[in-house]
């Protein structure tokens, strides 16, 4: 077959990297970057760190409203359907760069598949929720990290098409880990630092909460190391938030040096579905900064906890979770998704 894989952010090229070598052993790929995340340290270092092949179609859409993204992205990639004439696309996860490729593909008859399909945090709120619902709902094949995702489809009334593959995180984590351990630059203790991120709008968004993290991190009993996402960077200078002095602000990081950061961290303090969930692999204890997550595994096994944008609730959490008790089971599949999801398509009939 022909299958056209849509990425476009950061967690995407992770997740695509293991997917991609399998499905290029059995299909011809073609790979379109949408140009979502265009800076350096957000795009480029991992298609060069993981050994992703050169994106086929650079679409290079860039930043703007999620109306004006999503858009450009649905027009640009109507395009390059209509110019490969693929037997399939293939989305992952649950941004603007999903939704437009599951949304072009579905207009013009071209079979979708989505891989991390089924996960709800139930709240609409939030731009990802409503790209997963919609790129579930006009999916033909639907590759379900957990059983908890297969539920909440069955729940939706979408039961043809739906595997329970494993996560594909698992398969790049079991890959690289050992290569960033060896490759990271990282000089820190383990277990001697926090491990920090913050990029959603909810919380870069309002000065408030904003004010609120940054100020739980400057009262943690470890240096925070905090890679800050371009857009949270701007925010806290507009906003006039001057970091702790054990807060340590970076550029965001290449993609060894973070899997070796998170690998050794005492917890990690995010509002990222993605680290949360690699936090869980990796077993290292993760406080959210959101009121509710995707990833309700993490919960239920006592490895995450949410804490919202409160700074007691913050601090009172993260110096707490190294001693707490957990389970930990394989939650997340075996490390061997990206071969299912090749083998499935394989056998596909539209």
């Amino acid at each position: 077959m022909k299958v056209l894989s849509v990425v476009g952010a950061r967690p995407q090229f992770v997740k695509c990297a293991p997917v991609s070598r399998e499905v290029r052993e059995v299909h011809e790929e073609v790979l379109v970057h949408t140009g979502q995340h265009y800076d350096y340290l957000l795009s480029e270092v991992f298609f060069n760190d993981l050994g992703i092949p050169a994106p086929d179609h650079h679409l290079e859409v860039g930043s703007g409203s999620h109306g004006v993204q999503t858009g450009r992205m649905l027009a640009a990639i109507e395009e390059v359907i209509g110019k490969e004439e693929p037997d399939l696309v293939l989305v992952y996860g649950d941004t603007n760069s999903t939704l437009a490729g599951a949304l072009a593909a579905a207009k013009v008859h071209v079979p979708v598949a989505h891989v991390e399909a089924g996960l709800r945090s139930f709240d609409r709120r939030m731009p990802e929720e409503v790209n997963r619902v919609l790129t579930d709902h006009c999916s033909d094949l639907l590759f379900c990290p957990t059983a908890t995702a297969v539920r909440n489809l069955a729940a939706e009334g979408v039961t043809a098409g739906v595997h329970l593959t494993g996560d594909v995180m698992v398969d790049a984590l079991r890959e690289n880990l050992p290569l960033a351990k060896e490759r990271s630059t990282v000089d820190l203790p383990p277990k001697g630092y926090y491990l920090a991120t913050v990029h959603r709008a909810s919380n870069t968004d309002d000065p408030a909460a904003l004010r609120a993290i940054m100020g739980a991190f400057a009262r943690l009993d470890l240096p925070v190391v905090f890679p800050a996402h371009p857009r949270t960077q701007k925010k806290l200078a507009e906003y006039g938030i001057a970091p702790a002095a054990n807060v340590r602000v970076t550029e965001p990081l290449p993609y060894f040096d973070m899997l070796a950061l998170l690998s050794g961290a005492r917890a990690v303090l995010t509002d990222s579905g993605g680290v949360q969930k690699e936090a869980y692999i990796l077993e290292v204890p993760c406080v959210t900064l959101r009121e509710n997550t995707e990833w309700v595994e993490t919960l239920e096994d006592g490895w995450n906890v949410l804490v919202g944008a409160d700074t007691n609730r913050i601090v009172a959490e993260a110096e707490k979770v190294a001693g707490s008790p957990r389970r930990h089971s394989a939650r997340f599949g075996d490390g061997h998704a990206a071969e299912r999801i090749a083998a499935i398509i394989a056998e596909y009939q539209p």
